[in-house]
């Protein structure tokens, strides 16, 4: 590689910095990031399924355990299964779990919603083997696509929840 396409990547890596050094983003975490007036301040709904309660436990893992609640997310979840792999016989052998999150982040003082969305993704398990087996895979492709949905519902509020003071 010669000196001149060194020097030119050099120079547009720097250009690059630059750039990014200018804009007016904050990390999500950092002293006046969404991730700061968050932490410890949202209070969760009650769960009343497995589902809502996988979902809680990745929210207090990414939002940290309420301390001192400033905000209500109010959720509303909904996942179908559906048969993906069939064989010539009508035997189906892979399902794919399809999963969709309403929320909504409202001020508890205020009662205003700060902001809400809508969230979804899905998973996918094997039906093959025995019944345990099959039961087991679709206990755990719950549990992934709550923590998918849960990292995506974190990702909205970051991006559009309130700032600190």
């Amino acid at each position: 590689m010669s000196w001149r396409n060194r020097l030119t990547r050099r120079v547009a890596l720097l250009g690059a910095l630059a750039v990014l050094a200018a804009c007016a983003m904050t990390p999500a975490y950092g002293p006046s990031g969404a991730g700061t007036a968050l932490h410890g301040r949202v209070q969760l709904q009650e769960p009343n399924d497995v589902d809502g309660f996988s979902l809680n436990r990745r929210l207090t893992e990414r939002l940290g355990p309420e301390s001192s609640a400033a905000y209500a997310l109010d959720y509303r979840l909904t996942t179908a299964s559906v048969g993906q792999g069939i064989t010539p016989d009508d035997v189906t052998t892979r399902y794919s779990l399809n999963g969709t999150a309403d929320f909504a982040l409202t001020d508890i003082a205020t009662g205003a919603v700060v902001t809400r969305g809508r969230v979804s993704s899905f998973t996918s398990y094997s039906a093959v083997g025995t019944t345990i087996a099959t039961l087991t895979a679709e206990r755990d492709a719950h549990e992934r696509l709550m923590v998918m949905l849960a990292d995506q519902i974190v990702t909205r509020l970051l991006a559009t929840g309130p700032r600190p003071q």
